[in-house]
């Protein structure tokens, strides 16, 4: 081992997956952690437990599962709650290794309550907070809030678009951590960026998709039919069944 290698200090990569064969390709290209959601597309959810299930007996890896209701905000009410915490109790009975939770208050702090709540359902498996931390309202309030709270570590750009852009708060987040709580760099980390990002930041997890198009091995193909969304909601709305609709449609037809 030269001067350099020895001299290198070693970068976890976590690879954020939501398929069985995305899992195993993580694991295949030396992913040393997987978090594992559903619909990414979406900025992801909790997956079903037949994946969490699929995945935890195939890799030698640790498995994080993201516990998230629905897409949208942070903000979440009590029956939202109570799903996260059967969720996670599901996870638990699974003995994955880790959970990655976030929430958030109507004014941008972190629910202080709601990840007490969920950290308490989470027993001894490891807990992240996720990128709800790059929505708050102050970045360094929240961080000792997570400290406090015993959280193990936050996945976040550092509230930039991209972690290559957050670099330089990345950094400062690292220095203020000071050890008591893990950073995990993510946000559009790719092979071409990503040793600046470390560079810069100093950090030493980073979070990634790292993921290709799979053309479809249909041979059958129905024209004129598609379940593709032509864009996402936001980040700050959501489509949600109303109450009022389905009445108007069950009049319709009364």
């Amino acid at each position: 081992m030269d001067a350099a290698q020895a001299g290198r200090v070693s970068v976890l990569v976590e690879a954020c997956v939501d398929a069985i064969d995305s899992a195993l390709e993580a694991e295949r290209g030396g992913a040393g952690r997987l978090e594992l959601c559903g619909e990414l597309l979406q900025g992801g959810v909790t997956p079903s437990a037949g994946l969490i299930g699929a995945v935890w007996e195939r890799v030698e890896i640790p498995v994080f599962v993201l516990i998230r209701p629905r897409a949208g905000d942070f903000l979440y009410d009590a029956d939202e709650v109570d799903v996260m915490v059967r969720d996670i109790a599901a996870a638990r009975a699974m003995d994955v290794d880790g959970v990655v939770i976030g929430a958030l208050t109507r004014d941008g702090d972190v629910d202080i309550g709601t990840v007490h709540t969920l950290k308490e359902a989470a027993g001894r498996m490891q807990v992240t907070f996720h990128r709800a931390f790059d929505f708050a309202r102050d970045r360094e309030v929240a961080l000792e809030a997570l400290i406090e709270l015993g959280v193990d570590r936050v996945l976040t750009s550092g509230g930039a678009a991209t972690a290559l852009e957050g670099a330089a708060s990345l950094a400062s987040l690292v220095r203020q951590a000071n050890g008591r709580i893990g950073i995990l760099a993510g946000g559009g980390i790719n092979d071409d960026n990503v040793a600046e990002v470390v560079r810069e930041s100093g950090v030493g997890e980073v979070h990634v998709r790292a993921a290709a198009h799979v053309e479809s091995r249909m041979v059958h193909r129905r024209a004129g039919v598609t379940l593709a969304r032509a864009a996402a909601p936001g980040d700050y709305e959501r489509v949600a069944t109303s109450s009022t609709a389905v009445t108007r449609i069950r009049q319709a037809i009364a």
